[in-house]
């Protein structure tokens, strides 16, 4: 497997250690990360994902949403927390939905996983929820409007996860950015705003590459036949 780049947050010392906690994984993740790593295609961090597992699995038979599949990294951990529950992920591109179906299937998850290709602000005010847990993973200049149409349909003490939040540790320390990141630019924006969302009850944990964690915890305006 490609050598994985100093981890972005934690000291080399408590990084490695951690390391070594983890369980082994299992052939078909070990297969997909390799492959991401190789093909540099974005996906969950490993502890990320255990989280994103854990979650799922508080209620298994819940609904769950993923914006941003990939090839399915994230979406085979919360399958396989929503052990009876059904997971819907959207992503723009067709080849990374291609091979995330077949990961999926060789998992034998995919009877429970509904892959949707679009633009993601689209698709999102089209589904049906309420969900239960929604993770968001896709572009990063969108957060805002995708938490903005996700929250009406997220049912409320449901969870929001949320990654890329402090990106590589270039929104708290904009000197380790290039000439110009408007991603950074863009998650610096929106983190205040998740932080204090009157809607949800919000942390920033210094997990893998930064992941915001969320509940809903009162009904929006837009539930309550708002505006007013």
């Amino acid at each position: 497997m490609t050598r994985r780049p100093a981890h972005p947050i934690l000291r080399p010392r408590q990084a490695r250690y951690l390391e070594r906690l983890r369980p082994p994984r299992d052939p078909l993740r070990a297969e997909m990360e390799a492959f991401a790593a190789r093909e540099r295609i974005p996906i969950a961090d490993l502890d990320l994902a255990r989280l994103l597992e854990a979650l799922a699995a508080i209620d298994p038979a819940g609904s769950v949403l993923e914006v941003g599949t990939a090839i399915g990294y994230g979406t085979l951990h919360l399958a396989r927390g929503a052990t009876q529950g059904r997971v819907v992920s959207i992503d723009r591109d067709p080849e990374r939905l291609a091979a995330a179906r077949g990961y999926l299937e060789r998992a034998g998850v995919a009877g429970r996983v509904e892959l949707r290709e679009g633009e993601a602000l689209d698709l999102v005010e089209r589904l049906e929820g309420p969900f239960d847990l929604v993770f968001l993973d896709a572009a990063k200049d969108e957060y805002r409007r995708t938490l903005d149409r996700v929250l009406p349909k997220t049912r409320v003490g449901g969870r929001i996860v949320v990654d890329n939040l402090l990106w590589k540790g270039r929104v708290a320390d904009p000197a380790l950015r290039p000439a110009s990141d408007p991603d950074a630019e863009a998650i610096e924006r929106f983190n205040p705003y998740f932080m204090i969302h009157p809607q949800l009850a919000a942390v920033l944990l210094p997990l893998g590459d930064g992941v915001g964690l969320a509940v809903k915890r009162r009904p929006t305006i837009r539930e309550l036949g708002g505006p007013f």
